[in-house]
């Protein structure tokens, strides 16, 4: 039963890994494996605002998962029957809390108004501080449609 319950538990945490790539990127200079060799339109404009703002992170999915694996396998140990059963449950439950718990929190980011000199005007939100950009910079706006990014030129 024990045997049963670890192999299970490893499939799905397995499973829930392979959505790792749906993570949040740290920097405008970090790119996710699947984003690599995929077209971008650029557009050249100038900053029109720049300000600090918090970007809220949820608990990572791995972490969450992670947390119910170890939760459940320690919470399979404890008991017989019934009780057993509630431990795993209560452990794997435990675990999720504690994994979403530990990875959450706050980035600093910041938001960054840009006229393009299409004469479009556009705002993006990333991660970094007000004094990576000033009004009246020179930048690129890059984005393949899913994800956009602010450089300097």
């Amino acid at each position: 039963m024990k045997r049963h319950a670890i192999v299970t538990s490893a499939m799905v945490f397995l499973g829930i890994a392979t959505l790792a790539g749906c993570a949040t990127h740290k920097s405008p200079n970090t790119f996710h494996r699947n984003e690599v060799g995929r077209m971008q339109t650029v557009e050249a404009g100038t900053v029109t605002a720049v300000r600090e703002v918090s970007i809220h992170t949820d608990g990572s999915v791995v972490a969450t998962a992670t947390g119910a694996v170890v939760g459940g396998v320690a919470g399979s140990t404890i008991g017989g029957g019934r009780g057993q059963t509630l431990a795993t449950a209560g452990g794997a439950a435990a675990g999720a809390a504690a994994g979403n718990a530990l990875s959450s929190g706050n980035q600093q980011g910041v938001e960054v108004t840009v006229q393009l000199d299409a004469g479009r005007t556009v705002a993006v939100v990333q991660a970094g501080n007000p004094n990576d950009f000033r009004v009246g910079d020179r930048v690129n706006v890059a984005s393949d449609g899913v994800t956009t990014r602010v450089t300097r030129i």
